[in-house]
């Protein structure tokens, strides 16, 4: 069996993102593994203009930190870290894997195909082909209470 003592889930707070760390938070409960919750903010782009202001940086920091801690807030049982950067997504995925010499990447994925992926491109599709670890790709929900034995039957790894 696999050793897992250390899952990340990178999250972008979508629904898939959400049924993902569900998921994660499960196998981090069964696994008793370290879970680092992960928020890449991409640079917001800025068209100087009449009348434009840019985002304050640190409110976006701010509430994404909020949001990180409500998330792990759900899952009182497991041991946490909550973790956010800026810049490439599927990159800062990939260098914090290597870099904490993480076991698992559990991730959402919006399952795009054709033209829609072709122009929004696929974090998911790159850090599963660039990751030094396995990574478990979430499209569908999986219930928050799964044990891994559960969860090994429905994502078909029996």
């Amino acid at each position: 069996m696999l050793p897992i003592c250390t899952i990340l889930h990178p999250t972008d707070f979508s629904e898939r993102s959400l049924d993902a760390f569900h998921l994660a938070g499960a196998l981090a409960r069964d696994y008793d593994a370290k879970l680092i919750v992960l928020y890449v903010s991409r640079q917001p782009i800025i068209a100087y203009g009449e009348g434009v202001i840019p985002p304050d940086p640190d409110l976006l920091v701010e509430e994404a930190m909020e949001r990180l801690n409500q998330l792990v807030a759900e899952q009182p049982s497991i041991s946490a870290e909550c973790r956010y950067t800026e810049g490439d997504p599927a990159a800062e995925i990939l260098r914090l894997a290597r870099e904490r010499q993480v076991d698992l990447v559990v991730m959402g994925t919006h399952g795009r195909t054709g033209l829609s992926r072709l122009l929004m491109g696929s974090v998911a599709e790159q850090v599963v082909r660039r990751a030094p670890c396995p990574v478990l790709t979430v499209k569908s929900p999986v219930p928050e209470t799964m044990s891994v034995g559960e969860a090994h039957m429905v994502l078909g790894t029996v």
